[in-house]
């Protein structure tokens, strides 16, 4: 298992870790398997949304914000049950295919860290299941 740090700026965002999956793929060399993306935190979510628009990621927000959760009297002390809320919609692990060395995404897919306690400094595990290429038939 790899574990990796992002590091938010915003009380809110989504925040691209495509690439970092991908880096944790080719290093250990899996030609076919899957790809398992946690994050152990209970204000901060995973999700594989269109990457192309930065706009789509506004939106998700806007959506999750129009739910109207921050005008709701809640008892958890700490203040920030939204978050915990948003956390659970969302979820906080993702699974995702590799074949020929390659996670199977569309076209416009990626993988996001959604902060929505920030800013703060989250962790990412990432577990590998699969084989290398010395394993193909």
């Amino acid at each position: 298992m790899q574990t990796f740090t992002v590091r938010s700026k915003k009380h809110e965002e989504l925040i691209d870790i495509t690439d970092r999956v991908r880096e944790i793929i080719t290093a250990q060399n899996i030609f076919c398997g899957t790809c398992h993306i946690y994050t152990p935190h209970t204000t901060a979510a995973i999700t594989i949304n269109e990457n192309a628009d930065p706009d789509v990621r506004r939106d998700i927000l806007k959506g999750l914000a129009g739910l109207g959760l921050e005008k709701i009297q809640f008892s958890h002390q700490e203040g920030n049950s939204p978050a915990h809320i948003k956390s659970s919609i969302i979820g906080c692990s993702e699974i995702i295919f590799i074949e020929e060395g390659a996670i199977l995404m569309g076209t416009w897919q990626g993988i996001f860290f959604c902060e929505f306690d920030g800013p703060r400094t989250r962790k990412v595990l990432v577990k590998i299941i699969g084989q290398n290429p010395s394993f193909r038939t």
